[in-house]
């Protein structure tokens, strides 16, 4: 490249080097006194001095600056002194821009009223999402609303002032599709007022603008029962409907005339509905619990049933029957409490001492007792349904707490060894071929399958099937015998209806037994007066 020098420092670039390799962008980053001077060049030019010169007098006189005027007339003027820079035929194209100076990255024409030359992306389509989660459930359409509207008329046009308890019953059937012995919970959540009539306008209110008719039917009970601000159910929350149940259901109107009993089955149906389904025990029944649980079903269930027993979900009358009088035999004193002694001999001695302290330690779960050392009825409830179906989560979560001494979370073949030294000595002290612990140890293994050697976790015992086998054999001779005989006749009953839990079936054997029994002793001699005596109402 030759530069040649005019007067003194100053240098004068030949336009013609501009076509040479060396002055392309990377030569001009890499040498960048270069550009500096080419730049200098630049500015010297007769039109650069006048266009800098009409900017510099705009700008002093307050006029606006037309930018987009002067950037196409150095764009002209560049355009105009190519021709002299470059040698004709070599004139390196144009940038793709357009004479108004916007980029040309579409063919189309913009609108006049688009803004900004430069703003060429079009805004983004919002589009509308309708809502899809709501709280209390959907609103309800013009047409349902319509349709239930219609029903609810014809139900209230011939009472004009209301319905009262007994004609409400129609309403709670055929417009909320409810159990009809939800009548009573439902009349008094909307007579606040206790005038004893539910006007057509009230009922409409709760019903329809409360969005209660679009929810499941889930929510809907539990909005119905539970108290106001409050976010769970409790024991108490159930009273009314089951009262409902016993006074109106053709199954349980055998016990109209004995109120002790009617108290009791309403207890113990509680009892077995809060051990299945409050998962946490805290006494709190969340929506979620009563979502997942069976309890619904059962209802809806024994609302179309005559027979009380043959919904075996929470209502079955021999159920409640089976339970009431294992714990009067267990009951020795009638006090309505139950020790350590009396537990021991539950089940023909079946449970061994450590597993009996274990229970009344009150590590797998609290008493309700408020006598110290002594189990109530409720407490009962909750042994004899863990002891008699040990599949059940419940159970299993119940008997790996009591198997769990140190509660880290694991049994280890210790933990076994511990509550298996005892049925080892029951072994020989019945002078039975005892069964030595490796062995048990190796058998319980084969049966669970555990993910990880050497300790089973509560999640393996829900994984297997025979789960509630290892309890027995660990703290119940009686039931570890039975399993080790294997009886065909259980083998084939449980293939026949595999519905049927190990407490349907036990409580099915024991109802038949207690029934022949009473048959045969004819139990009539006061027996019963007895039995009224010990009941205590506390539900």
């Amino acid at each position: 490249m030759e530069i040649d020098t005019v007067g003194g420092n100053d240098t004068y670039l030949d336009p013609q080097l501009l076509e040479l390799p060396e002055v392309s962008p990377f030569a001009l980053k890499a040498s960048p006194q270069l550009a500096e001077d080419l730049f200098s060049q630049w500015l010297s030019l007769p039109d650069t001095i006048a266009q800098v010169k009409s900017l510099i007098d705009a700008a002093k006189s307050g006029n606006p600056i037309n930018v987009l005027a002067v950037s196409a007339n150095a764009s002209a003027s560049v355009g105009n002194s190519l021709p002299s820079l470059f040698p004709t035929g070599n004139v390196p194209p144009l940038s793709p821009r357009s004479s108004s100076g916007s980029p040309r990255t579409s063919k189309h024409k913009t609108s006049p009223s688009s803004g900004s030359p430069l703003k060429l992306v079009s805004e983004p389509v919002r589009e509308v999402i309708p809502q899809f989660y709501f709280q209390n459930g959907p609103p309800p359409t013009t047409e349902l609303k319509e349709q239930y509207l219609s029903k609810i008329d014809q139900l209230f046009d011939d009472h004009p002032d209301g319905l009262q308890l007994d004609d409400f019953r129609s309403v709670v059937k055929e417009v909320c599709k409810l159990p009809s012995f939800f009548t009573t919970a439902l009349f008094r959540k909307l007579d606040a007022g206790f005038t004893g009539t539910i006007t057509k306008d009230v009922f409409v209110k709760y019903w329809m603008d409360g969005n209660m008719l679009t929810m499941d039917i889930a929510t809907q009970i539990f909005n119905i029962l539970k108290q106001p601000g409050c976010k769970y159910l409790t024991q108490a929350d159930f009273k009314l409907v089951l009262k409902e149940l016993l006074a109106t259901h053709p199954g349980l109107e055998f016990l109209h005339n004995t109120p002790e009993f009617q108290e009791r089955y309403a207890e113990t149906v509680v009892y077995r509905i809060f051990f299945y389904i409050n998962r946490c025990g805290n006494g709190h029944l969340t929506l979620r619990e009563l979502k997942r649980g069976n309890l619904i079903a059962a209802m809806q269930h024994v609302d179309k049933e005559d027979d009380i027993n043959k919904v075996v979900r929470f209502f079955s009358y021999e159920h409640f029957y089976v339970i009431y009088c294992k714990f009067w035999e267990v009951d020795t004193d009638h006090d309505f409490l139950i020790d350590r002694e009396n537990l021991i001999r539950y089940g023909n001695n079946a449970l061994t001492y450590r597993i009996v302290e274990r229970i009344f330690s009150q590590i797998p779960r609290k008493f309700t007792s408020t006598v110290e050392g002594k189990m109530n009825y409720e407490d009962f409830v909750y042994f004899i349904l863990s002891e008699e179906d040990k599949s059940s989560e419940p159970s299993l979560e119940f008997w790996f707490k009591c198997i769990d001494l140190d509660g880290n979370g694991i049994i280890t073949p210790n933990e076994m060894q511990f509550f298996y030294e005892e049925q080892l000595h029951r072994m020989e002290c019945m002078a039975q071929e005892p069964v030595l612990f490796e062995d048990i140890l190796c058998q319980i293994v084969d049966m669970i399958s555990p993910e990880r050697e050497g300790c089973i976790t509560l999640r393996d015992l829900k994984r297997s099937k025979l789960s509630g086998n290892v309890f027995n054999i660990l703290f119940n001779l009686n039931k570890f015998m039975a399993f080790e005989s294997r009886d065909p006749y259980l083998i084939r009953q449980e293939r026949e209806d595999p519905s049927l839990t190990e407490w349907d079936r036990f409580a099915h054997r024991e109802y038949i037994r207690l029934s022949m029994e009473e048959d045969v002793e004819d139990v009539s001699d006061g027996s019963a007066e007895v039995w009224e005596e010990s009941f205590e109402a506390p539900f």
